[in-house]
């Protein structure tokens, strides 16, 4: 009796072992195929989320070298660069936000208490710029061609304005 009850205890701790042994082989094979997977979707996320940027920086200033190569001009001493022109060029804008019947540049005239202010201005290329405008109740868009004069001064124009409905 006693030889069959180790007999059938030996017997029981192989199988016991040899199922723990399958169980955490195939859990390490799993959480692999799981990392793997993991990795695999988040690269791709990352992928598409640069085309998009790329995409969505295509019209900008930073990105487009013919509108660059506008600022070099043969005058060594006279070259603009355009890194620290864009800041400046925005500065500007946004400064003229305090202006008592609004910024000029929206190209909207003041519609009830609220006067428009520009929110957000991207740089297109080395003559047009668009800006996002808005008084708290109605919101625009504009776009604005702008000039470096020979002063380094910076004129702007608009082209045209749009207010959306309410």
């Amino acid at each position: 009796m006693k030889r069959s009850f180790l007999l059938y205890a030996f017997i029981l701790l192989i199988l016991v072992n040899v199922f723990t042994y399958s169980f955490l082989s195939n859990e390490v094979k799993f959480e692999q195929g799981r990392y793997q997977r993991t990795t695999k979707k988040l690269k791709d996320s990352l992928n598409s989320l640069t085309n998009k940027l790329n995409d969505a920086n295509y019209f900008s200033l930073e990105k487009n070298e013919n509108a660059q190569n506008y600022f070099d001009t043969a005058v060594a001493n006279k070259t603009i660069p355009y890194e620290k022109l864009i800041p400046v060029i925005k500065e500007k804008l946004v400064d003229l936000n305090a202006n008592p019947k609004g910024n000029p540049y929206t190209g909207q005239d003041q519609i009830g208490a609220n006067k428009f202010v520009i929110n957000k201005v991207k740089v297109l290329n080395h003559r047009w710029i668009i800006a996002d405008f808005s008084d708290g109740n109605m919101w625009g868009e504009v776009l604005l061609k702008y000039f470096v004069n020979e002063d380094e001064s910076i004129s702007f124009e608009v082209i045209q304005s749009l207010l959306y409905a309410k």
